[in-house]
């Protein structure tokens, strides 16, 4: 197994776009899926997307860690509410995270900023995957 990271940032309410974030059928036009920045419906299908989208493929459960507390650190001014965050914490959120890659499941964090933003990051497992078989996206 190994990992890919996945970022996006953007308007909350464009998440609401389904036809954007889920991929089509085998014989559908993959357009709106592949061209959207948007991140899927499941945390999974991040592999069908262009690996273009690929923030960074970690070489350990540790530095895919790394990766999410940056993320984290980097959105944590704009948290809307800072508060309710605090309650969860990052170390429960890094706790959690650690023991589903570990078992190969995969990690997603979505918070809402200000200004009706949202913020996501995806740590996917691959090859193999546990929700689907999706090739691998990387060369």
């Amino acid at each position: 197994m190994h990992l890919h990271c996945y970022f996006w940032t953007g308007v909350g309410d464009d998440r609401r776009n389904e036809a954007e974030r889920c991929p089509p059928p085998p014989s559908g036009d993959p357009g709106p899926f592949l061209a959207s920045p948007l991140p899927p419906m499941r945390t999974c299908d991040w592999l069908l997307k262009p690996r273009n989208r690929i923030d960074t493929s970690p070489g350990s459960v540790g530095k895919a860690l790394e990766w999410l507390t940056e993320r984290y650190r980097a959105a944590e001014p704009q948290f809307l509410r800072p508060d309710d965050e605090a309650r969860i914490g990052l170390g429960l959120r890094l706790e959690n995270a650690g023991e589903a890659l570990t078992a190969g499941v995969d990690v997603q964090w979505g918070i809402w900023l200000r200004g009706g933003r949202f913020v996501t990051s995806a740590v996917v497992c691959c090859s193999p995957n546990r929700d689907a078989a999706h090739r691998c996206p990387a060369p």
